[in-house]
């Protein structure tokens, strides 16, 4: 093509300078203004002159044959046969849409739209001939070297296939020429940089994959046989189709491309591959020619599988049959939508020869469906015979090409006719001024350039009298929409695609597939849809194991760990640090929160023991109350046993703040309270050890001057000093760093245990150092005077106390430590309690069994003569 460019532009230059013979392109040398056509090709078509032109390229014969050729002669031309009905279908419905939007008033007023339509023959060659037959015009000759004016035709509808697609748009661009396909779906054709004047009324095969895949995932099918065509339309899908399954979790169990030239053997293998896969459902992108071999095969070994066909076959008559019926009923398949075009069938019935002599591709019906032989004429003169007129016996009413309910290839062509018309009426009602072209100039009607449409091909939109919204995207696709069609048996044996759902991408999310699945034939066991799967999907509470070497549709499932869930089985997530997974590691739920609460049996048993010891240290109070006069009370300061008894059972009470749920303020008082109360305890108690001591010193000659240091006020200043000491440092600690509860899932992964934090470890050590300190005192001081006089034998009862006091406490520091949780603070409980009772029991019990049931020995006389006696 462009070398025939090259040779128009240079042969009008040589004209100019040389003679020429009779061989030139040009009829003389004198007419060097203008040029003739060498030759034309013999193409047939059909065509209608207007105001503006456009072209239409329709299969309309199947078989082509192309003459020998000869070195010695122009070689013949070629010769198209086998009349194809739904092609020559599609060409009528381009023509009537062009009448239709003549007889319209609102749609392009006052200007005629024509078009010429030329048969491809299903043959590239035959379409890139049609193709530059309407670049070029019919014209024998060409006046204007200047080419001004508008070409022949401004924009072309076809071609019907993506391979001539392909080839004629690469061409086709460089004259900036749009062309509407209505029926090639490759998705490469969206590549705006390849393709940049190619649109389409169907979708692209991604959009077709797209709709697959929505059948699929509704239907559970993750594990996918792939059979494609060797062509482009089948290669193209199968890249798009591989690359969109795994978006939902799917796999293609095995991928197989059909030979070209039916190689028996590769059938063979590739029905051997069907045979030894899981695979259930098997999607089909391939035409007719590459499906009759390996469908041959199917029906003889009777391999039943629910079969996704493309819309390339999905409709196709070869299959529907009966001797098919065995294997492909049940088929489900992707179809181009249906339409309706009103007053379509009454223009089928009115063609006839007689009403458009010069229409030859309507002769060359007639004559190829009613063996009629026309009258030669200015349109055909090859045609020879007997005349067919409108009063034969031949009516076109019951003929299958008058059938207009499966309008859909040709509703493509119509809504691909009428977008060129929306496009060409917007351009003309540009207005001067504020149009797109350079400095807002509009287009002129005598001089439209077909790139000019380009501006506003892009941006039409309008809506069919069906009712379906025509625009295009970015890439020149149209609004992706099919119908979904299943494949049933019919009472005379052969088979009937019915529409079962549609498939539009217009649609909200969610709402894209629209399934009537009651319809739905199902060619299985049941009347049930099958499982194709490669593993069976994990249940909630487990996750996919990959499978080495394996696709990922095969996997093993595992569990999930403890606080971890799942509830897609693609992967187990981590629960919130709060929250623990349920039994069946589907849910994240609340943690047991876990604390030393009152409603548990060892908080139960532990405020029990803590209420006995308060209230045991307050029936002691009472009956030293009562006998606050009687020598036993009396002896060696009853101020300080009643000081003693008031501190221990505040440190019973204390083990109550332990108890509960903690908050900040028993956080805050449980250790203060219990250090206070302790050092309260034990500083009296170190007081009145040092009492004894001094009491026992005083009695003899060399000490007769000791007790006025260890009267009354010395003892309480005393008690109360060492007891102010462990006050500052419960402020210092509170102030600083103070305890505050905290929610800790250290111990225990699956539950938050609530405690309270010391805050500073610093803090609490030197409360109980502190404590200890007096303890040892007061232990050591006691031990040195346990050998005492019996009247000064209460030394005896304090080692005992604090010997038990100490060996509690210090079983306490390792137990404390490693105690987790609420046992942290039931052994501290079990220590405060256990050391009070031991003081308790250790120092007033003996007191209370002479003053209740040794009365006898709660005397002066008797404390002071069991002394004497002893001595």
């Amino acid at each position: 093509m462009l070398v025939s460019l090259c040779l128009f532009l240079y042969l009008p230059w040589k004209a100019s300078s040389a003679p020429v013979d009779s061989n030139s392109v040009f009829s003389s040398p004198a007419t060097y203004d203008s040029c003739q056509q060498r030759k034309q090709f013999r193409l047939v078509g059909m065509q209608r002159e207007g105001d503006i032109i456009i072209g239409g390229l329709f299969e309309v014969h199947l078989v082509t044959e192309f003459p020998e050729l000869s070195f010695r002669t122009d070689p013949q031309h070629l010769w198209c046969h086998e009349f194809d009905l739904d092609g020559f279908k599609m060409a009528l419905a381009m023509a009537y849409a062009v009448d239709e939007i003549n007889r319209d008033p609102n749609l392009l007023p006052n200007v005629t739209l024509g078009f010429r339509i030329y048969d491809n023959c299903i043959k590239l060659g035959v379409a890139l001939r049609a193709a530059m037959a309407l670049i070029s015009g019919k014209d024998e000759s060409l006046s204007n070297l200047n080419c001004s004016g508008s070409p022949p035709v401004l924009a072309i509808v076809g071609d019907s296939t993506s391979t001539h697609s392909i080839a004629m748009s690469s061409i086709l661009g460089l004259f900036h020429m749009p062309m509407v396909s209505y029926y090639a779906t490759c998705s490469c054709l969206s590549d705006r940089r390849r393709y940049p004047f190619f649109f389409r009324t169907i979708p692209s095969d991604a959009f077709q994959v797209r709709a697959m895949m929505q059948i699929l995932k509704h239907f559970g099918w993750t594990w996918v046989g792939l059979i494609v065509s060797n062509d482009d339309y089948g290669l193209h899908a199968a890249q798009s189709f591989q690359q969109d399954i795994s978006g939902f979790g799917g796999c293609v169990a095995f991928f197989e491309i059909l030979p070209k030239d039916n190689d028996i053997r590769e059938i063979e293998r590739i029905i051997g591959v069907i045979q030894q896969s899981t695979s259930r459902v098997i999607v089909v992108f391939s035409a007719e020619a590459f499906m009759l071999s390996l469908m041959d095969k199917v029906l003889r070994l009777n391999l039943t599988r629910q079969w996704i066909a493309s819309e390339a076959w999905s409709l196709n008559p070869i299959f529907l049959t009966l001797r098919m019926q065995p294997v492909l009923r049940g088929t489900l398949g992707i179809a181009i939508r249906r339409g309706e075009i009103e007053g379509m069938r009454e223009f089928l019935l009115s063609l006839h020869p007689d009403n458009d002599p010069g229409n030859n591709l309507v002769r060359k019906f007639w004559e190829d469906m009613f063996k009629c032989r026309f009258a030669p004429d200015v349109a055909q003169t090859e045609t020879e015979g007997r005349v067919c007129t409108g009063d034969e016996d031949v009516t076109t009413a019951d003929m299958e090409y008058s059938d207009v309910s499966e309008l859909r290839p040709a509703y493509n062509v119509y809504k691909a006719v009428y977008a060129l018309a929306h496009t060409l009426h917007n351009l003309l009602n540009c207005v001067p001024g504020k149009g797109p072209f350079s400095g807002h100039s509009c287009a002129s009607l005598h001089n439209i350039q077909p790139w000019q449409l380009l501006y506003y091909l892009q941006n039409v939109n309008f809506t069919t009298s069906f009712g379906d919204q025509v625009s295009f995207d970015k890439n020149g696709d149209a609004l992706a929409i099919y119908d979904i069609v299943n494949w049933i048996g019919m009472p005379d044996g052969t088979m009937r695609a019915r529409t079962v759902g549609v498939v539009d991408e217009s649609r909200p999310a969610g709402k894209v597939l629209s399934l009537d699945e009651e319809k739905i034939f199902w060619n299985f066991e049941n009347n049930k849809p099958p499982r194709s799967l490669c593993s069976e999907p994990c249940s909630q509470g487990t996750r996919i194991a990959r499978k080495k070497g394996l696709p990922v549709c095969c996997f093993d499932c595992i569990p999930c760990a403890d606080g971890e869930i799942s509830t897609d089985s693609i992967e187990c997530l981590k629960c919130p640090e709060e929250f623990w997974s349920n039994p069946q590691k589907d849910q994240c739920v609340p943690k047991e929160t876990e604390f030393l609460s009152y409603e548990d049996p060892l908080g139960i048993s532990l405020t029990t023991a803590s209420l006995l010891g308060a209230c045991t240290c307050a029936g002691v109070l009472a009956i030293f109350a009562h006998h606050r006069h009687t020598p036993v009370v009396r002896a060696n300061n009853s101020e300080l046993s009643f000081l003693i008894l008031i501190s221990l059972k505040f440190c019973f009470l204390c083990a109550l703040l332990f108890i509960g749920q903690p908050r900040l303020w028993t956080c805050q008082l449980r250790h203060a309270v219990f250090g206070i109360s302790f050092v309260l305890c034990v500083s009296s108690i170190l007081v009145k050890t040092v009492v004894v001591v001094a009491v026992f010193k005083a009695s003899k000659p060399e000490g007769q001057g000791l007790m006025k240091w260890f009267g009354a006020p010395q003892q309480r200043g005393t008690v109360l000093i060492l007891t102010a000491l462990q006050v500052a440092i419960c402020v210092i600690w509170l102030s600083t760093a103070s305890p505050t509860p905290q929610k800790n899932v250290t111990y225990q992964a699956s539950k938050i245990v609530f405690e309270c934090a010391v805050g500073s470890m610093a803090g609490f050590a030197t409360l109980l150092g502190y404590i200890g300190l007096l303890a040892a005192v007061s232990f050591l001081l006691a031990f040195l005077a346990r050998n005492l006089p019996d009247t000064f034998n209460e030394a005896k009862f304090i080692t005992f106390s604090m010997l038990i006091f100490c060996a509690v406490w210090i079983a306490f520091i390792p137990a404390y430590v490693s105690s987790p949780g609420k046992y942290a603070d039931a052994v501290e409980i079990f220590a405060i309690l256990a050391s009070s009772f031991g003081l308790l029991f250790a120092i007033f019990a003996p007191k209370c069994y002479i003053i209740l049931l040794r009365p006898e020995r709660n005397t002066k006389k008797a404390l002071m003569g069991r002394g004497t006696t002893n001595n």
